[in-house]
């Protein structure tokens, strides 16, 4: 995240206080990032507004620059200036439907997650990040290139939050429940799944340095842990990452992650193994 030179951040004109230009403006705070504010509109009628934003950021030191932009829809108009202006995060609040879709994130908030090539920050609550639980969400059963990258990259993403926020950096890793049908004798029990999880949860935490009482081993669904773990602990953010299923460029992100951003109560920063990230450049060039 030090390494993230410029913030795109999705400003709603119909709500005036801005949590996602709350969040870009601590993280810009320390890591100096350029400010670009993006209001998503065909009319283009925003310009008064933006100009007052960019008015405040400049006096109070921040770099910033504004547009308003429209193509086709919400989040291809998102990753379309990200494209352009080479952001490294997208911050977006969002903003529930209705009560009885309180928790379950919109349409638009979805196709952003599974399209954009870059981390994206949704903001869910207005509480402060400042001396809070930023909790990282990893699969540590899962070894291969791919996952090992990706947890790098979690871990450090997790680090960098809590070090801006003044925060403490928890990770969860749930295991799955003995399978009385695996090939493998060791999967049948819960003993032997829970030792063998343990001695790969024990490398993981010599390679990114986190001790016992910063590591939660659980037994059980990692869709409902993990918000379970966050709510919890009071998390401020829940990092978490999505590997690509193979051939579904459009449904990048797995079940357990849509069933997860729905149910935590938290910020939630969505990042990508950087093949993932690179196919996704490759697709919006094209588009």
């Amino acid at each position: 995240m030090q390494a993230i030179r410029s913030i795109l951040v999705v400003i709603e004109p119909e709500h005036a206080e801005s949590l996602a230009l709350k969040r870009a403006k601590l993280i810009a705070g320390v890591t100096q990032a350029h400010l670009h504010l993006l209001v998503c509109d065909k009319k283009h009628d925003h310009a008064g507004m933006l100009g007052v934003l960019k008015a405040a950021l400049l006096a109070d030191g921040y770099s910033v620059t504004t547009e308003q932009a429209w193509n086709e829809s919400l989040h291809e108009t998102i990753i379309d200036v990200q494209q352009a202006e080479g952001c490294g995060l997208v911050i977006k609040q969002h903003f529930p439907d209705s009560s009885l879709k309180k928790a379950l994130l919109t349409p638009a908030d979805w196709k952003l997650l599974r399209h954009c090539p870059t981390p994206v920050l949704l903001v869910k609550t207005s509480a402060s990040w400042k001396d809070r639980v930023i909790l990282v969400a990893v699969d540590v059963g899962n070894a291969d290139g791919e996952h090992r990258h990706l947890h790098t990259k979690l871990i450090d993403h997790g680090y960098d939050i809590a070090s801006l926020a003044k925060g403490h950096l928890h990770v969860i890793a749930a295991h799955p429940s003995p399978m009385l049908s695996a090939a493998d004798p060791t999967l049948q029990l819960s003993e032997t799944i829970e030792a063998r999880y343990r001695e790969q949860c024990r490398a993981f935490q010599a390679e990114f340095d986190i001790d016992d009482a910063h590591l939660h081993v659980e037994e059980g669904p990692a869709d409902v842990l993990i918000p379970f773990m966050a709510h919890k602990l009071q998390a401020a953010v829940t990092v978490i990452g999505t590997v690509a299923r193979t051939g579904l460029s459009g449904a990048l992100i797995g079940n357990t992650a849509e069933v997860v951003l729905d149910a935590l109560e938290s910020d939630v920063l969505v990042l990508k193994p950087q093949e993932v990230e690179d196919h996704l450049v490759e697709l919006a060039v094209k588009h």
